[in-house]
């Protein structure tokens, strides 16, 4: 958290000069604003809407009546506040102040779109009250048109009811004469219904129906059960008196009962007896035999024939049939009783079941006669009801056309205001900061975007991934060029980094330092410089120095040091010189140059010569510390070429320059290369160097003058005591 809001600081550090400038605008815009701007003055009024029923009827009430505010629906008050801005209230408020006017004091004549213009209307949270404002050059003026659109308001809203009322009422007289006609069509149909399918009233009839229906259901109960009864006692007699038929019996009921038939019978019977009795003594041939039978036939024929006389229809009876004593003769008797009562309440129960079915036929078809009578009385009761409806609301309606009656009411007049509203400085600005604050935010932020450039040291050193072994200062003009050095080596603000990046280089290095390749990205980074200083800074740290100058493009050794570009490197390849006749020494103990020379058109032939690797290797034998400076990575493969034959390649950033992407690629091409990077060295820092040591170094400056240059005088005599015997 504290690293993201220091690096967010740096940012703005780093972005100082836009973001103020476009701060100190937007500043300038709003004070310029509020000399310019002409002194506006805002007055207001206040009008309730109020949903008090006050009217006498209820037609009157709902007119008046706030309509409920749904969530989400259509809010009445904002409908008000919209009606406040209308044309029709506009003119009407215009009509009133126009007369209280001087001819003089207008400059423009008011108009409804030049009123709408300044007129503001503002809803009250949490209450019904509307507040009406409005901003003029003229406080009087401003004044007067609130009033004049309070009271135009509330006189429209009046006569809007009024009005409404009025339309209801001539809707009503057209509808009560009509409603009244269709009351008396529904009428009529309906009584001549009634009276042609005879439904007085369905309930009554239904009532009568289904009592009528239940009691002939009970007699018919009754009756199935005498029937059974009787059926039941007929079958047992059938049994006993083994008669087939009513006739049959009755036929054997009256010969049983008939005198002549007893006493024919009892001849019959006397007969019979002497027949038999003949036959035990003569044969059936014998005249006495025979006359006996034949007196027995024709007494049995006349007996059958008085038999057939007294039976119905005079049928034939079997003598066999006769009932002839009294149990038979009852038992037929009550057998033929009990038949006659049997058809006679069979005949009943037919009679009662016809009459069921046809009650069961009128009640059945009485719902649908009631079904299409119903639409009939339900229309007619309707037509009836809105017919009391329509007179009742027409009654209302000429009760609130009478009245004056609003829902809108001037709770608070406008008065004339002393102190201008506009503009407003503390508000203008107040804007104005916030709006310069963010602008300017924004063209940070737009400015980081579209820059791709490395922005300090710490972002260089999480890009790359590499150790960021110094942070170099921005050298002042005069210490670029080291003739003379004692600009830069007296500067202990300027040398100490260049001390930190060489001690860095040593204590990284699992061995002595021979070669050192100083390269960069991209031209204009600084590398020269660097390598250059760096050079100067090895050679006043007691170490034979020699300063390469590799690029064999755009050499600037020579001019730093103010030397003479030839002879130089070519001359060493071509074999003209050695290296003891070719290095330049400088004014700088122990610290020699080998210039470019002569520019070649091929130079990275030159460098891979065997020559060059001759020279790189006796420069690494005579010299504690051999350092190159390469022509950019991104130009030429030089410093791919000459960092093999070195301790390894020494990059240099500069923020604010070194475009990342360059930057990670030159990278990536070395590691790929398997071209040892010692590490990265930022340069050109102008106001962050302190915040990598743990005190400034301008509060720790050495008392005598040059404490360094006496330092390499010692240095360098014991150096040269040292390792006298290799150099000789």
């Amino acid at each position: 958290m504290e690293k993201d809001f220091s690096s967010l600081l740096l940012v703005f550090k780093r972005r100082a000069f836009p973001a103020l400038a476009t701060f100190a605008a937007v500043i300038g815009g709003a004070i310029a604003y509020l000399q310019v701007a002409p002194h506006r003055y805002q007055t207001s009024a206040r009008l309730m809407l109020d949903d008090k029923r006050v009217s006498v009827s209820d037609l009157g009430r709902d007119l008046t009546q706030m309509p409920t505010n749904i969530p989400g629906g259509p809010s009445p008050l904002a409908d008000q506040a919209e009606l406040i801005k209308s044309q029709r209230v506009l003119r009407r408020a215009i009509s009133r102040v126009v007369p209280q006017l001087n001819s003089n004091s207008l400059s423009t004549p008011l108009t409804p779109e030049k009123v709408r213009q300044g007129l503001k209307v503002k809803i009250v949270p949490a209450t019904n009250i509307l507040e009406v404002s409005y901003q003029d050059k003229d406080p009087a003026l401003a004044t007067k048109l609130v009033n004049a659109v309070s009271q135009a308001m509330v006189e429209d809203n009046t006569q809007i009811i009024r009005q409404e009322a009025a339309n209801v009422r001539k809707f009503l007289q057209q509808q009560v004469p009509e409603a009244r006609q269709r009351l008396e069509k529904a009428e009529l149909i309906e009584n001549k219904y009634r009276q042609d399918s005879g439904i007085v009233s369905f309930d009554e009839q239904t009532k009568s129906l289904v009592n009528s229906l239940a009691t002939l259901e009970e007699q018919e109960g009754t009756l199935s059960a005498q029937l059974q009864e009787l059926r039941s006692k007929e079958a047992s007699l059938r049994q006993v008196t083994d008669a087939k038929a009513l006739n049959q019996a009755y036929a054997s009921v009256r010969g049983g009962q008939n005198e002549e038939l007893k006493m024919l019978r009892a001849k019959l019977a006397e007969l019979e007896t002497k027949v038999i009795e003949t036959g035990l003594y003569f044969t059936d041939n014998h005249p006495t035999a025979i006359k006996l039978v034949q007196q027995r036939d024709g007494l049995r024929a006349l007996y059958q024939k008085e038999l057939a006389r007294v039976s119905p229809q005079n049928q034939a009876i079997p003598e066999t049939a006769v009932a002839s004593d009294r149990i038979s003769q009852d038992l037929t008797s009550q057998l033929l009783v009990n038949d006659v009562e049997r058809l006679a309440v069979e005949n009943k129960l037919k009679v009662v079941q016809a009459n069921r079915a046809n009650l069961q036929t009128r009640l059945a078809q009485l719902p649908i006669r009631q079904q299409k009578l119903t639409p009939l009385i339900r229309q007619r009761e309707e037509s009836a009801a809105s017919l009391k409806l329509l007179q009742s609301k027409l009654e209302e309606a000429r009760i609130a056309e009478a009245q004056l009656v609003g829902n809108i009411q001037i709770i608070e007049a406008a008065q004339i205001p002393l102190q201008p509203t506009s503009p407003h400085k503390k508000v203008v600005l107040a804007i104005a900061a916030v709006f310069g604050a963010a602008l300017a935010t924004g063209v940070v932020l737009l400015l980081e975007l579209m820059d791709n450039t490395l922005k300090d040291a710490s972002e260089a050193e999480e890009l790359l991934n590499l150790p960021l072994l110094g942070v170099l200062p921005h050298l002042p003009a005069k210490t670029l060029m080291l003739e003379p050095s004692e600009r830069f080596l007296d500067n202990s603000a300027l040398i100490e980094p260049y001390r930190m990046l060489f001690k860095n280089l040593e204590f990284r290095s699992t061995e002595p330092l021979r070669q050192i390749v100083v390269s960069s990205t991209i031209s204009g980074e600084g590398k020269s410089v660097v390598a250059s200083h760096l050079a100067a800074v090895c050679a006043m740290l007691s170490r034979r120095t020699l300063l390469i100058d590799a690029d064999l493009r755009r050499p600037v050794q020579h001019t730093l040091f103010n030397l003479a570009p030839q002879p130089g490197i070519t001359d060493l390849i071509y074999g003209e010189r050695t290296l003891q006749q070719t290095v330049q020494p400088t004014r700088i103990e122990n610290l020699s140059v080998l210039t470019c020379g002569e520019l070649h058109g091929r130079p990275l032939q030159l460098l891979e010569s065997d020559a060059m690797k001759s020279l790189l290797a006796e420069a690494a034998q005579q010299y504690d510390c051999v350092i190159l400076d390469t022509p950019p990575l991104s130009a030429c493969a030089d410093a791919h070429t000459l960092s093999r034959q070195s301790d390894g390649v020494l990059l240099v950033a500069r923020p604010g320059f070194t475009i990342k992407e360059i930057l990670q690629r030159a990278v990536s091409e070395l590691t790929h290369n398997q071209i040892p990077i010692m590490g990265v060295v930022v340069n050109g820092i102008t106001n962050h160097t302190e915040q990598y040591y743990r005190y400034p170094v301008n509060g720790y400056q050495p008392r005598s003058p040059s404490p360094f240059r006496r330092l390499a005088n010692l240095g360098g005599a014991n150096r040269n005591s040292h390792n006298g015997s290799r150099f000789r």
